[in-house]
């Protein structure tokens, strides 16, 4: 059964029951019929087949809350498919519905799926009319191929940055951003981090009590600690191709706490410091310093999610010193500290 909102002059909690629960609900959180005033701006979201339905979904529930009207529009008018398979209907074509944008939202695909031309050519002529243009997750790619992003900062899934910088090199590529705004154009991290960057326009439309509200209705945090590099995978770092090399990052990788100064990393793969350092840089994309602080966090960060090791005995293990040097790497390099982080990602009490 549908949950009704109590009045909003009530200050107090309402009391509703779904299915004999009892639920306490704030009445000064907008309810599903939109929290602020309407016609904030239409919001043509660009959908094309196999987009990815988080993308879509959690960004545009928030701007509905927000007021503002979505429209759904493909490159040629017809329904497409999510990657779950799910039917998304479109009013029209995103060519017929540009000109009434006041916001362009341009929600992923799946890392590495070919994009079609049509969409990337009407994204394109979409954005000279739209008062700003937004992309989620890899719909960073449909900006750039579409030129959108030529000499600005932008970031994209984290599994993504990479590639985004190597095929879009006039694109300053943010890896550890949540969300960047340069200019009219804002570009969100992967999946879920469309909701802080739809929240982020939301407090710059309605201002930050209205962002908040639907933030806490969301669940969510208004403004997410730390950045994505907190969610990445461990390295998958390509295993070098020169023996000499792969002697080195093996050492690293077998005891991340041991004597890993570029002279022992160097004995180790029989070459001169100078050598070894064009070769990582060559084969691995860092310095060796670099590459050894990279495995130690990581070290770091297994032992954090798997164990129950206090903090200063995972700093000694992973290589990382004291308990005061790994917190201020966490902080530097992932955006939050070591505890922080135990919380959010440990596996499951057994």
């Amino acid at each position: 059964m549908p949950v009704r909102y109590a009045a909003a002059e009530s200050k107090r909690p309402a009391q509703v029951r779904i299915r004999g629960l009892r639920v306490l609900v704030d009445t000064h959180v907008p309810p599903q019929t939109g929290c602020m005033e309407q016609d904030r701006g239409d919001v043509v979201v660009a959908i094309a087949e196999g987009v990815l339905l988080l993308d879509v979904a959690g960004p545009v529930q928030v701007l509905h809350w927000a007021g503002h009207r979505i429209r759904f529009a493909s490159p040629d008018g017809a329904p497409v498919r999510t990657d779950v398979g799910a039917p998304l209907g479109v009013e029209g074509s995103i060519d017929e519905l540009a000109p009434r944008a006041d916001t362009l939202l341009v929600p992923g695909y799946a890392v590495g799926a070919p994009l079609p031309p049509d969409l990337v050519r009407a994204v394109g002529a979409a954005a000279t009319s739209a008062r700003r243009v937004a992309s989620v997750c890899t719909g960073a790619f449909v900006l750039a191929e579409a030129g959108l992003l030529d000499g600005r900062r932008a970031t994209t899934h984290w599994l993504a940055c990479d590639e985004l910088a190597q095929r879009f090199p006039r694109v300053a590529v943010q890896p550890d951003a949540i969300y960047v705004r340069d200019g009219l154009i804002v570009t969100s991290a992967g999946v879920s981090a469309g909701i802080d960057m739809a929240l982020a326009l939301v407090e710059e439309d309605h201002g930050p009590e209205a962002a908040r509200s639907i933030a806490k209705h969301l669940v969510v945090f208004l403004r997410r600690p730390g950045g994505q590099s907190q969610f990445s995978l461990h390295t998958g770092i390509a295993t070098p191709r020169a023996g000499g090399l792969r002697a080195a990052v093996d050492s690293v990788v077998a005891d991340p706490a041991a004597d890993h100064s570029l002279s022992a990393l160097a004995a180790r793969a029989a070459v001169s410091e100078r050598h070894l350092t064009r070769l990582f840089r060559k084969e691995i994309g860092m310095t060796p310093a670099q590459y050894v602080e990279r495995a130690r966090i990581e070290t770091a960060q297994r032992l954090l999610e798997a164990g129950d090791e206090g903090v200063a005995t995972v700093a000694r293990r992973s290589g990382l010193g004291s308990e005061e040097t790994m917190r201020r790497t966490f902080l530097k390099r992932l955006g939050v500290t070591p505890t922080d982080y135990r919380n959010r990602f440990r596996a499951a009490a057994r």
